[in-house]
């Protein structure tokens, strides 16, 4: 199972951004696969999930300004964030659970500062 998230970047406050996760290596059209970030000098926090039927779910924090949606034919999960704030500063993971294992991608580097 590989998960490999890009999208990345340095943004203004008030900008937005959309970050991309390719999946390969388990049938990622019948699986959830969720977004999470981690902030510096805090725990790893749950940001958005979306299930094979397209149902989503979100965090508090960024209901609202964040969609999470998947493009089977490309095996890739996305996440457009909208309206940044400096607390979305963090680097951001996607994550599946598959054959009862729970598998991680390297992460990407969303940097919300003036």
């Amino acid at each position: 199972v590989q998960l490999q998230a890009s999208g990345g970047g340095l943004v203004q406050p008030g900008e937005s951004l959309r970050l991309s996760c390719a999946a390969a290596g388990f049938n990622f059209r019948l699986n959830t696969v969720a977004w999470y970030r981690q902030a510096p000098g805090k725990q790893r926090e749950f940001v958005a999930s979306i299930t094979s039927g397209h149902s989503t779910n979100y965090s508090d924090s960024v209901k609202g300004r964040v969609t999470v949606s998947r493009d089977n034919v490309r095996r890739t999960m996305y996440l457009q964030m909208n309206s940044l704030k400096p607390e979305d500063t963090a680097v951001y993971y996607c994550n599946t659970r598959y054959r009862d294992r729970e598998y991680w991608g390297q992460g990407t580097l969303v940097t919300v500062s003036s």
